[in-house]
């Protein structure tokens, strides 16, 4: 391609021509040719596995899209969800590998070439996908699908496993390859550098305001889950110390020995989760642990300055590899006890309020609010700041990017998936019960399953009896309004297993268990999600004084982790402190915030990829992005200027506006005076936000569009694009690729077992 550089060709060679390896080390990769045969090599056996694979996956998403009866089994979710992402990661994914990203194992990465033992670490694959997953897999998969659900299950389950293979998943890759790429650059940084200094800036600051809107609802919803709950504070607080004895472990006592620390700190933190409610039962532990949801916020936000400032190895990577056990664990066997159980679903597949945009449980249209409801399970702009944050500096080998980045979004999927059918198993009135405000259920069990009974449900006819029987098997007082989607999850994960293991006397116990796993899943993505933000702000203030670009430089690292700290901090306080509670003020506005995001960093991959002069396969960006941006541009456009108080934030505004200037006491959903002041001020905080992100992801996305067709006119003249990647370095390490190494895998490893652990760290540059 003339004017174009093979970044494939460039990115393999090294000054003067040369293949550039090292004549006493075994070669860095496995040789492409025999990489490419042994992907092609089609066996009668691995021919029949596909072919039952998509027999599967075909009558699974028949039974669930056209076969619908009064009642659908669960299982048909598990199998069109495993089947559809397989078939996505071997087949999709390596069409991305192949004509887009184009990775080279010979060519070094960040975490070999910038080594500092901080910040940039090589890490083994299977520890960096438990880190990845744990960062990226947040509130949104655990939350946004169970308050969707009131739409019926068809709509969520569609955009979960389509959406993610074609728009979240090639975010997370593409965005983290680029990154990595680049010497680890955050996504700001990448849109200046790339969409030059209007859309770059605009990039910039979009992405540091809607972090601390992202970060401080993650921190937020830890916080509702762990106050006054002694069991889960004890269990949550012992990962910490677990875990930074896995790093000293994995370092300095049994270094490369993962499995061995796998095992060791899964029994650990079994260990913690039992003790907890040991713990809990005692004098002492319900005195010291009982703490309020403040006091827990000043905790996590203490929590995230150290975690931020930490070495990675010591506390986050480990800790977010540990977690992991704990949340793929659950989920697979929540997924086991679906297929056993085979509990029968009675959602409609579009409910009544498909419709309607005045739900009980969120307000809008299927159209677009569905698509912002549920994030992070689909396409999440947080990830971006995950894939172009922490991971890109600690990946090993170009190759293993495939597998973290793509296949880590795909397993967060099928956490979405099986969120939306533990809240889809249990009885519908039930679901309404527990999701709608106080002050339409009136927050008795006698008036709320008088409300519910009056929504005129087809086959829906609750009991008070049923309500409060509830309650009891799951060892809390009330379950009417306990709104946010985490309690639902947990009673429908507690309705599965305990037919699953231990009956109803085991209710109570998977109930608090769900609750503790939910505040533990969305805990690390709060690690995460602070590094991240304090990266962001460094590569933005060198801009300007490139010293805070050193990653490593300790005072900038500091300066920059407290100012990004006292930003959510703040948000989490008022969120915290809100009289009709911050879940209510901060999810419509992170909700569209993330998915703003998300178009932000597909416009930015947009741009990359077509001054990589890979036009031919641009649709594969250009289509979750078209998508994206008209959804969230729609959705912003309709929560600022649409005259329902229910869905505008203005309109809102303005009628409790006018309800305080009649006299009024209390209006719609507050009942005091203090409760209609703070609407009035969180939905003029919420209104102006909306216009700022949508205004500057408008300027993103227009300005990439125009780099792209600038790359377009360039290669046509037969003009050089100018190249932003870091320069090639060889290098000098090797890794396989994905979860199982391949024959050719094996045996290159092999030849590296033969050379000397002190000369392979010598000759690596450690």
């Amino acid at each position: 391609m003339a004017g174009v550089p093979d970044q494939r060709k460039n990115g393999s060679r090294a000054e003067g021509g040369g293949l550039a390896t090292d004549p006493d080390l075994p070669p860095p990769a496995v040789d492409e040719a025999r990489l490419e045969a042994e992907d092609r090599k089609w066996t009668p056996a691995k021919i029949a596995l596909w072919a039952a694979i998509a027999l599967l996956g075909g009558v699974a998403w028949f039974m669930l899209a056209i076969v619908r009866g009064e009642t659908v089994n669960a299982i048909w979710f598990v199998f069109a969800s495993v089947c559809t992402y397989l078939i996505g990661y071997r087949f999709y994914s390596k069409v991305i590998e192949r004509y887009i990203t184009k990775p080279d194992d010979r060519r070094a990465t960040p975490a070999e070439y910038k080594a500092d033992g901080k910040d940039y670490v090589r890490t083994d694959r299977n520890v960096l996908f438990g880190h990845h997953f744990a960062a990226i897999a947040g509130a949104g998969p655990l939350v946004g699908p169970v308050i969707a659900a009131q739409m019926g299950y068809l709509p969520g389950t569609i955009w979960i496993i389509v959406g993610v293979v074609l728009a979240g998943a090639v975010q997370d890759y593409l965005v983290m390859f680029f990154s990595m790429r680049r010497g680890g650059r955050s996504l700001g940084q990448m849109a200046r550098e790339e969409l030059g200094v209007i859309g770059g800036t605009a990039a910039l600051i979009a992405t540091l305001l809607i972090m601390v809107i992202i970060v401080a609802i993650l921190a937020l919803v830890v916080v509702n889950a762990l106050g006054e709950s002694p069991w889960g504070v004890f269990s949550v607080g012992m990962t910490i110390p677990i875990a930074l004895f896995m790093g000293v472990y994995l370092r300095y006592l049994r270094p490369g020995k993962v499995m061995e620390v796998s095992i060791i700190g899964f029994v650990l933190l079994m260990a913690a989760i039992i003790g907890g409610g040991l713990v809990a039962q005692t004098e002492w532990g319900a005195a010291v642990f009982h703490l309020d949801k403040v006091t827990i916020a000043w905790g996590l936000i203490i929590y995230g300055f150290i975690a931020a400032i930490l070495p990675v190895w010591l506390l986050l990577a480990p800790r977010d590899y540990l977690s992991t056990f704990m949340k793929i664990g659950v989920i697979v066997m929540l997924a086991l006890a679906i297929i056993v159980v085979r509990p029968e679903v009675t959602v409609p597949a579009f409910s009544e309020f498909a419709g309607r945009e005045n739900g009980p449980v969120f307000s809008g249209a299927l159209f677009p609010f569905l698509f912002v409801t549920i994030a992070c399970g689909a396409l999440s702009g947080f990830h971006a700041l995950i894939s172009s944050g922490t991971t890109p500096k600690l990946v090993e080998k170009e190759r293993q990017t495939r597998y973290i980045g793509y296949g880590g979004m795909l397993m967060e999927s099928f956490v979405a998936i099986m969120a939306l059918v533990a809240a889809i198993s249990i009885d519908r009135g039930l679901y309404f019960a527990m999701n709608a405000p106080t002050a339409l259920t009136g927050g008795t069990v006698e008036t709320a399953a008088t409300w519910v009974n009056s929504l005129g449900l087809a086959g829906v006819n609750i009991s008070p009896d049923l309500l409060a029987e509830t309650a009891r098997n799951v060892g809390e007082q009330s379950i009417v309004s306990r709104t946010g989607g985490a309690p639902t999850l947990a009673v429908g994960l507690a309705h599965i297993m305990h037919q699953f293991v231990g009956g109803t006397a085991l209710m109570g116990f998977w109930y608090h268990f769900a609750i503790m796993f939910e505040a533990l899943f969305i805990l690390t993505a709060v690690d995460a999600g602070t590094r991240v933000a304090r990266f962001m702000l460094q590569d933005s203030i060198g801009n300007f004084v490139p010293k805070f670009k050193e990653a490593s430089w300790r005072p900038g690292a500091w300066l920059c982790t407290a100012i990004m700290v006292l930003a959510w901090g703040a948000v989490l306080l008022m969120g915290v402190t809100d009289p009709l509670g911050g879940i209510n003020t901060l999810f419509p506005l992170f909700g569209i915030a993330n998915q703003l995001l998300a178009a932000i960093a597909l416009a930015v991959c947009l741009a990359i990829v077509a001054k990589r002069g890979t036009f031919k396969y641009l649709w594969i960006v250009a289509l979750p992005l078209a998508f994206a941006a008209v959804v969230t541009i729609t959705a912003s456009y309709q929560k600022i200027f649409s005259p329902v108080p229910a869905v505008g934030y203005f309109a809102n505004n303005a009628a409790f506006s006018k309800a305080l200037a009649d006299g009024k006491t209390e209006f719609g959903t507050a009942k005091s005076v203090a409760a209609m002041e703070a609407v009035v001020r969180n939905t003029a905080i919420q209104g102006w936000l909306s216009v700022i992100f949508v205004v500057l992801s408008i300027i993103v996305i227009a300005t990439a569009v125009l780099a792209t067709v600038k790359a377009f006119r360039d290669r046509a003249a037969g003009t050089a694009t100018m190249d932003n990647e870091d320069p090639f370095v060889p290098s000098r390490v090797f890794a396989p690729a994905g979860l199982v190494p391949t024959t050719a895998e094996r045996e290159l490893a092999a030849e590296w077992e033969k050379v000397p652990a002190d000369a392979r760290l010598e000759r690596a540059g450690h």
